[in-house]
């Protein structure tokens, strides 16, 4: 009997994470999504993946609180004889002048990836080395790749979540894991709710905003055999901004 392969998505309720979530089913994963609140959304992602001919499950927790997240990823990793892919994906945004920044909106921003990061990769690390093989993806950003303003937390929040794996690549790979990175740009999701699009798109070569399936697709390819020679890398989906 064949094993079912399993991929775990962070923050996988709604916008990229929701489309990872919705790809990485198509191509045959049993999905579990995590999600802090936001239930009714992470009910809809599993609709779709259900409908689809899907399975999968959803699991409510907050990856920056270092107990809730050891509870939750022991009882995922007892019902789960190994987790084959993880995508770090939850994370927010609490934009602002760094000079007038509130530590809170900083601390939010950069527990929420880097905590996060640390709190879910870990336990599940430790399983992919035990069964020698695995495939972690992290979602960052093109604000850690170039900066913008009004966003000093995000910006250092996702280029430490760059350099995190690109350690955590250069550590693992001898377990046969694979450890890469996705920076999407300007992409059509509730978190450019605001933003001054119009312009935005004048600096873009491609003239449009990208989808959030654009950015799935990229994360299936780098959790699937076809990059099996690709680890420790980053990979910008931006439209030519960058």
């Amino acid at each position: 009997m064949k094993e079912e392969q399993v991929a775990l998505v962070t923050g996988g309720s709604r916008g990229i994470g929701r489309a990872i979530a919705v790809e990485l089913s198509s191509a045959g994963y049993e999905l579990i999504i995590t999600y802090k609140s936001d239930d009714g959304s992470a009910a809809e992602t599993l609709d779709i993946i259900r409908s689809q001919g899907g399975t999968g499950e959803k699991v409510r927790f907050d990856v920056t609180d270092s107990r809730e997240a050891a509870r939750r990823m022991d009882e995922i990793l007892a019902r789960h004889k190994n987790i084959h892919v993880l995508v770090n994906n939850a994370g927010i945004t609490a934009d602002g002048l760094f000079m007038m920044m509130r530590e809170e909106d900083w601390d939010r921003v950069i527990q929420t990836t880097l905590k996060g990061f640390y709190n879910v990769t870990k336990p599940v690390i430790k399983r992919m080395a035990k069964n020698h093989r695995g495939s972690v993806v992290s979602i960052s950003s093109v604000s850690a790749l170039v900066g913008n303003r009004g966003q000093a937390n995000y910006a250092a929040a996702k280029a430490g979540l760059i350099a995190a794996s690109r350690s955590l690549a250069s550590e693992v790979a001898r377990f046969g894991i694979r450890v890469n990175v996705v920076a999407p740009g300007l992409i059509d999701t509730g978190m450019i709710k605001g933003a001054p699009l119009q312009k935005i798109k004048d600096i873009i070569p491609m003239a449009r905003i990208g989808k959030p399936e654009e950015v799935a697709k990229v994360v299936r390819f780098l959790c699937s055999d076809d990059a099996s020679y690709i680890t420790g890398q980053v990979i910008s989906v931006n439209g030519g901004m960058l």
